[in-house]
């Protein structure tokens, strides 16, 4: 089974606010060059989910693990995206579909912004 990562975001108005995903998403493709991994969006930015998740299928995805690249579980993830998922697996019931937590809840994520932060105020870490 063809698995593919869609890395899902906020979105902003400003094209620049993407520059971490893209990142991330560079990174993963550094790491795993035979992984697909792709950028969707909320709002303002393209392509949605709904779009990336066509594009991803059409490219011969069957399980599709969405990460979303938020801090916190918010009204968004407890709320639409839920919603957006059982559209998406009442359009393609033929395919696996995975939603994990916001990537800020992972404790090595926490770990790595407590480091940066301490690291910006110019402190050692214990």
């Amino acid at each position: 089974m063809t698995t593919a990562i869609i890395l899902f975001a906020h979105g902003a108005r400003d094209p620049e606010w993407a520059s971490p995903m893209r990142r991330v998403q560079a990174a993963i493709r550094a790491r795993s060059p035979g992984t697909a991994v792709e950028l969707a969006f909320l709002e303002f930015m393209a392509p949605d989910l709904e779009t990336c998740v066509a594009g991803a299928i059409a490219a011969g995805a069957r399980k599709l693990v969405i990460l979303p690249m938020f801090i916190a579980q918010g009204g968004h993830l407890k709320r639409e995206v839920p919603e957006m998922l059982e559209k998406l697996r009442s359009t393609w019931p033929d395919v696996e579909f995975s939603l994990d937590r916001a990537i800020g809840e992972v404790e090595s994520v926490v770990q790595a912004m407590a480091e940066a932060a301490l690291a910006k105020a110019g402190a050692a870490l214990a």
